[in-house]
This record gives C-alpha cells, sequence and structure tokens, in this order.
C-alpha cells in the first residue's frame, strides 16, 4: 500500500510540473498539443511495447530451452489467477529478467542464459514471481503514463527554451530559462522515482506469493556481486530504452548518476526484503 500511495504522490507531482511549465509558458493550446504528440508516441509504445522490447533485446521463444522456467511460470500464474503469459529467453551472459505486455492477457516473461547459470530455482522462482507481480499490477500502464507526461514536459520545455513563452510582460526571463532547463531533469528524476517504487511493489508481491523474501534476497545479491565481477557494462541504446523492465539494474551507476537509475540499490531491496519477513 505504501509504494501504491507514493506512486500516485510522484504522478500528482509530476502533473502539477506540467502545468507549471504550460502556465509559464502561457499557451494553452500549446500545453494541449505537446499533450497530444507525448500521447500519440506512448500509445504506440504502449499498444507494441511487448514486440519492441522483445525485438531490441533479441529475445527467443523459449520453447524446450529452459523447461523449468515454464514450470515455474505455470504454478505461479495460476496461484495469481494471471494468463499464462508468453516465455522467451535472451542468449547473453548478463542475468536478469524482465517483463513486458500491454496487459495480463497480453504479457511476456523473458530470462536471460545468465541468470539461468547462477540461479538456484527457489531463487528463479522468486525472481519470476517478481515479474509476475509487474504483470498483474499493470506497470507497463503506469510507465506509459509517466512516461506521457514526462516526455510532454520536456517538449515544452525546449519549446519554451527556443520559442520563448508567455508574452506576459511581467514574465521573468531568468524564470523561464530555469523552467527550461530544470523541468525535464525534475520529470526524469520523478520518472525514475516512480520505477523505483514499482520495483519494490514488485518485490512485495514476490514475497507475499512465496510468503518469504530470502530467496528473492539471495537472487538480488548473486547479481549484484556478478556485476562487480565484471568489467563495467556500458549499456547500448537499446537496453538504456528498456533498463526500467528489468529485474536489477546490471549497469554501474553512481553519484548524481543514482538519482536516474531505474531500480533502487540492491542494499535497499533486500532491507526491505528483511523487513516484510520480520514483519510476518
Amino acid at each position: 500500500m505504501r509504494q501504491i500511495f507514493k506512486t500516485t504522490l510522484l504522478m500528482t507531482v509530476l502533473t502539477a510540473l506540467f502545468m507549471a511549465v504550460g502556465y509559464m509558458i502561457g499557451g494553452r493550446s500549446g500545453m494541449l498539443l505537446a499533450l497530444g504528440i507525448a500521447a500519440v508516441s506512448n500509445v504506440v509504445t504502449y499498444f507494441f511495447s511487448d514486440s519492441i522490447v522483445l525485438k531490441m533485446q533479441g529475445a527467443q521463444p523459449l520453447g524446450a530451452r529452459y523447461p523449468q522456467v515454464e514450470q515455474i511460470v505455470q504454478r505461479l500464474a495460476a496461484l495469481d489467477n494471471l494468463p499464462m503469459p508468453k516465455l522467451y529467453y535472451v542468449d547473453t551472459p548478463i542475468p536478469n529478467a524482465f517483463a513486458t505486455g500491454r496487459s495480463p492477457k497480453h504479457a511476456a516473461v523473458a530470462v536471460t542464459s545468465g541468470i539461468m547459470e547462477i540461479l538456484e530455482d527457489d531463487e528463479l522462482e522468486a525472481v519470476l514471481a517478481h515479474e509476475l507481480g509487474h504483470v498483474k499490477n499493470r506497470d507497463m500502464l503506469v510507465s506509459t503514463v509517466v512516461a506521457t507526461v514526462a516526455g510532454a514536459i520536456s517538449y515544452l520545455a525546449q519549446f519554451a527554451f527556443f520559442f520563448g513563452g508567455s508574452d506576459d510582460e511581467d514574465a521573468n526571463p531568468l524564470a523561464m530559462v530555469l523552467m527550461a532547463i530544470l523541468a525535464p531533469i525534475a520529470a526524469m528524476m520523478i520518472q525514475m522515482a516512480v520505477s523505483r517504487s514499482r520495483e519494490y511493489l514488485a518485490d512485495e508481491h514476490s514475497h507475499d506469493v512465496l510468503g518469504t523474501g530470502e530467496p528473492l534476497a539471495r537472487a538480488l545479491r548473486k547479481l549484484e556481486d556478478w556485476k562487480y565481477s565484471q568489467p563495467p557494462i556500458g549499456a547500448s541504446p537499446a537496453q538504456e530504452a528498456s533498463a526500467h523492465l528489468m529485474f536489477a539494474n546490471m549497469f554501474s551507476m553512481q553519484g548524481l548518476a543514482a538519482l536516474f537509475s531505474t531500480h533502487p540499490p540492491t542494499e535497499d531491496r533486500v532491507e526491505r526484503l528483511k523487513e516484510l519477513d520480520e514483519g510476518n
């Protein structure tokens, strides 16, 4: 419940920021045009998200590759009263998993060959329960709405920066410049904060379905250990675009860059899982 409230609050702040940028520009028609452009692009992404993401990741149908994945997902989907999602794998040593699709009826879940090599079955089950949590919570819809508003803010801010804003004589040019520069940054930070909130919520779902967060905590630690045992991994544009869908952030982010991370720090996720276990 706490994460749902946090997501709602962040989306409210994001909407207020959008309205503030529109007010600074001073044109209702321009604000609506920006929202329309962002909405169209994100609606297309929403309806074709599964095929776009799977293609970007080079995902292949699971088939008979990892039978334990199908067995686990079938069991978890039945427990959650969810339709059976389509299953895929990505042939990469980077351990990860992700879910995509606009609704539970159009969902897809994928694992990488890397994660299959390092996780025990109970850890894999916990990760897949996390991914089905994203499906059940309709996180693709949430991220699309957030991206629509954040994209509109960036569009409006760029418009104001290059073409000027309100013709009001009382308008402060310095405020306009600051708004044009800071508003997109603030919108991106809020967007990433929403993404992190949904990760916590999916972790909670895994805990609730399995009755324990210990296997998921172990899986998180294993992926973290793997990441720091390798040379720093640079994200390609495709990987950056779909980073928010992944189970874990396998790219090194420190300092200010952590503010724009799509995932909470692993130690925070593990600590929250411990608190959930202690609460039980």
